[in-house]
C-alpha cells in the first residue's frame, strides 16, 4: 500500500500554516516551528493550557521516516523518492493526524491535552512518550 499524502504539491510552509489555524483555533497558544540546518521544518512546538498551568507539546515530522517509507513502498513511484517530497508528505500526514484528533475532541471524546498527551514535553526537555519509552516502570510496569 501506498504511504499517505505520496503525490502531495502542497508546500510544507502552506500546511504548517493549515496546522498552525487548526491548532489556534482549538486554543494553542505560542505555536512554533523548528528547521534544521537545511531550512527544513522538523518540529511544531505548541502551549495549551492545563489546569491554569500552560504546557508545551512537541509535534515532529519525521521526513527521513517518511522517505524511508516511500521508498520501501510498492505503489510510490521513484521519481516522487526525494528529500523534498518526503517533507512535503509529512507535514499532510501531520497535519490530516491532527484534524483527526480534532474530531476527537470536537465530539467529546477527549480533550486537547488528553490526545496530544505523548507529545507533552517534560521538564526533561523530552516528550512524555520518550520519558516513557525510556522508563517502562512509569507506566508501573
Amino acid at each position: 500500500m501506498a504511504i499517505l499524502n505520496y503525490t502531495t504539491k502542497i508546500d510544507s510552509t502552506k500546511t504548517i500554516g493549515e496546522i498552525t489555524k487548526c491548532l489556534v483555533s482549538h486554543g494553542a497558544k505560542k505555536i512554533v516551528s523548528d528547521y534544521d540546518d537545511d531550512g527544513i521544518p522538523t518540529l511544531i512546538t505548541f502551549l495549551l493550557p492545563i489546569n491554569d498551568r500552560m504546557v508545551a507539546y512537541a509535534l515532529p515530522a519525521n521526513y527521513s521516516g517518511v522517505l524511508k517509507a516511500m521508498e520501501k513502498a510498492k505503489g510510490v513511484p521513484r521519481h516522487l523518492c526525494t528529500k523534498e517530497q518526503a517533507v512535503r508528505v509529512s507535514w499532510r500526514i501531520v497535519k490530516d493526524w491532527i484534524e483527526a484528533q480534532m474530531a476527537i475532541v470536537e465530539a467529546n471524546l477527549a480533550d486537547m491535552a488528553e490526545v496530544f498527551l505523548p507529545y507533552a514535553v517534560t521538564p526533561s526537555g523530552n516528550t512524555l512518550y520518550h520519558e516513557v519509552r525510556s522508563n517502562p516502570k512509569l507506566l508501573g510496569q
